[in-house]
C-alpha cells in the first residue's frame, strides 16, 4: 500500500482485500487504521514520517511494515502463507460472517459491544440509528452504561433524546460480560413508559378526587401491596403516613389497624388471621360488609370488594352518627309503644298500601288476636273481616277499607259500632303523615239521658 499526503494511492489485490475496498475507493489515513486496529492494535494517528512495525494481535508472525518513501509512505504486511484446509476453512467462516453482518444490521434492536473501558468497539446499523439521535450536546455516545462489575449480566433502563419528536426514547438494556467487554442489547420500551406514566396519571387523579371523599379508601394490588389511599384513611384509623407510603402487604396493614384498637380485638391471634384470611377471600370474589364497634365508642363499616387485576378495595366509613341516630330513634319508637300501650283505647295503624304497622295493648285485648305473631302479612282486610264477625251488622267496614287505601285527601269520620258481647264502641278513623291511618276503638261514655234512664229503671 502506498500512501500520500494521507490518501491510499496504491494497492493490491490482497491490500483491498484487508480494507474491505474496491480499487476506486479514495481512502484517508483514519479509514485505513480502522480496518487495520482490529488486527494490528493501536496505529499512529496521523501518517507516519519515521519507520515502523506492528505484529498481529493473535499472530506475531504477520507484521505490518511502514516507512517513508518519496514523500509517501509505503506499508507492506508480511507473514506465513496459509495451507489449503485452513484457507478454505476461511472462505466458509467468511461466508457465515458475511451472514451475521446481514442479520446484525437487520436486527431492529440496537446492539453493541463495550471495551473493558466501556469504550464502544463494535455496533450494528440499530445502534447507529441511536447515535443519530439528538444528545443535547453530549460528548459520550448514546446509551452509555457502565454495568456492575460484580454481575455477569445487568439489565437498566436508558433515555436518548429524541431531534425529531423532543421527546426521550427509552430502551431497557441487557448488558452481558463476554471476553472482549460487554455486550448490550436495547429493546424499547416507549409504550411502556408511556402506559407506567398515564397510570401514575391516573392514581394521581383518582388520588385527588378521593382527597375530598369522606370515606377511608385503601386499595391494594394484585401482590396485596397497598398501591392507593386518602388522607381520610389517615383520620379515620389514626395510621402513620409514612406507614402507609412504604406500601406495606394487606395483612401487616390489618395488624397495625388491631394493635392500635381501630377493629374489633380478637379472642385469639391465630383465629383472627384466619377470619381475616376468610375476609380477604371474600372481598376478592364479592362485595363484602362488616360493622366494627370499637372500644373507643365508634362505629365503622368496614366494605371490601374486588379491584380490576386481581386487587382488593376496602372502604372505611364512620357510622358512629348513624348507628346512634338510629338507636335513639328505636328508643323514642319503643317509649311510644309502651305510652299506647298505656291507653285504655284500641289503636291499630295501617300504611298507605293497607298493611297494620302496629296494634297496642288494648287493641290486643279488645279482639283476642295479636296481628304481628302472624307470619303472612295482616292488613286492613284481613281486620276488617274480623271486626265484621266480632260486631252487630254495620255498613262501615267497607268506608273504612276505602278510607284506608285511598290516596284522595282525607278527614277524620267516626261511627258507632256495637260488639256481639252487646259493648257499644266508638270506632275513629284518622289520617296520619305519609298516607297511614289511625283507626281507633274507644268505650261509650254514658250520656246524661242514659244516666236518668238508668235511675229510673233502678228506682222502679
Amino acid at each position: 500500500m502506498l500512501v500520500k499526503d494521507g490518501q491510499l494511492v496504491v494497492s493490491t489485490l490482497q491490500s483491498q482485500r484487508l480494507l474491505d475496498c474496491s480499487p476506486g475507493d479514495k481512502l484517508n489515513w483514519t479509514d485505513i487504521t480502522t480496518a487495520l486496529e482490529p488486527i494490528f492494535g493501536q496505529l499512529p494517528m496521523h501518517q507516519p514520517e519515521t519507520p515502523g512495525s506492528s505484529q498481529a494481535v493473535d499472530d506475531t508472525q504477520s507484521v505490518l511494515s511502514y516507512r517513508p518513501e518519496d514523500h509517501g509512505l509505503r506499508m507492506t504486511l508480511t507473514g506465513t502463507p496459509i495451507g489449503l484446509g485452513e484457507g478454505l476453512r476461511m472462505r466458509c467462516d467468511l461466508r457465515e460472517t458475511e451472514l451475521l453482518r446481514t442479520v446484525m444490521d437487520r436486527a431492529p434492536n440496537p446492539i453493541w459491544l463495550t471495551s473493558p473501558e466501556h469504550a464502544v468497539i463494535w455496533s450494528n446499523a440499530a445502534y447507529a440509528d441511536v447515535c443519530d439521535l439528538d444528545q443535547g450536546g453530549q460528548s459520550q455516545p448514546p446509551l452509555a452504561l457502565i454495568p456492575d462489575e460484580a454481575q455477569d449480566m445487568h439489565t437498566t433502563r436508558a433515555s436518548v433524546g429524541n431531534r425529531e419528536t423532543g421527546t426521550q426514547a427509552w430502551f431497557e438494556v441487557q448488558s452481558f460480560r463476554v471476553p472482549q467487554g460487554w455486550l448490550h442489547f436495547a429493546q424499547s420500551i416507549d409504550s411502556l413508559i408511556h402506559a407506567e406514566a398515564t397510570q401514575r396519571n391516573f392514581l394521581q387523579t383518582l388520588t385527588r378526587i378521593f382527597a375530598h371523599l369522606p370515606i377511608a379508601l385503601a386499595v391494594f394490588d394484585r401482590n396485596r401491596r397497598l398501591v392507593l389511599f386518602n388522607p381520610a384513611l389517615l383520620d379515620l384509623t389514626g395510621l402513620p403516613a409514612e406507614f402507609l407510603s412504604g406500601r406495606p402487604n394487606l395483612l401487616s396493614f390489618f395488624d397495625v389497624l388491631r394493635e392500635r384498637h381501630m377493629m374489633p380485638e380478637p379472642k385469639d391471634y391465630g383465629s383472627w388471621r384466619s377470619k381475616l384470611r376468610d375476609l380477604i377471600t371474600a372481598a376478592s370474589n364479592d362485595l363484602y360488609t362488616e360493622t366494627w364497634s370499637l372500644p373507643s365508642g365508634l362505629t365503622y363499616k368496614m366494605t371490601g370488594r374486588p379491584h380490576p387485576d386481581g386487587g382488593i378495595a376496602f372502604l372505611f366509613e364512620d357510622i358512629s352518627s348513624e348507628i346512634s341516630l338510629t338507636r335513639r330513634f328505636r328508643q323514642e319508637i319503643e317509649i311510644t309503644r309502651s305510652v299506647l300501650d298505656q291507653l285504655d283505647d284500641a289503636i291499630a295503624v295501617f300504611s298507605q298500601l293497607g298493611a297494620m304497622t302496629f296494634c297496642n295493648k288494648a287493641y290486643r285485648a279488645l279482639w283476642e288476636s295479636n296481628p304481628h305473631d302472624d307470619p303472612v302479612q295482616y292488613g286492613i282486610m284481613e281486620s276488617t273481616r274480623d271486626w265484621q264477625v266480632a260486631c252487630h251488622p254495620s255498613p262501615i267496614w267497607a268506608d273504612l277499607r276505602e278510607f284506608v287505601l285511598t290516596l284522595r285527601d282525607r278527614a277524620s269520620w267516626d261511627a258507632e259500632i256495637i260488639t256481639n258481647s252487646g259493648k257499644p264502641l266508638l270506632c275513629r278513623a284518622e289520617p296520619l303523615l305519609g298516607g297511614a291511618t289511625m283507626v281507633r276503638f274507644s268505650p261509650l261514655r254514658d250520656t246524661p239521658a242514659d244516666v236518668m234512664i238508668k235511675l229510673r229503671e233502678s228506682c222502679t
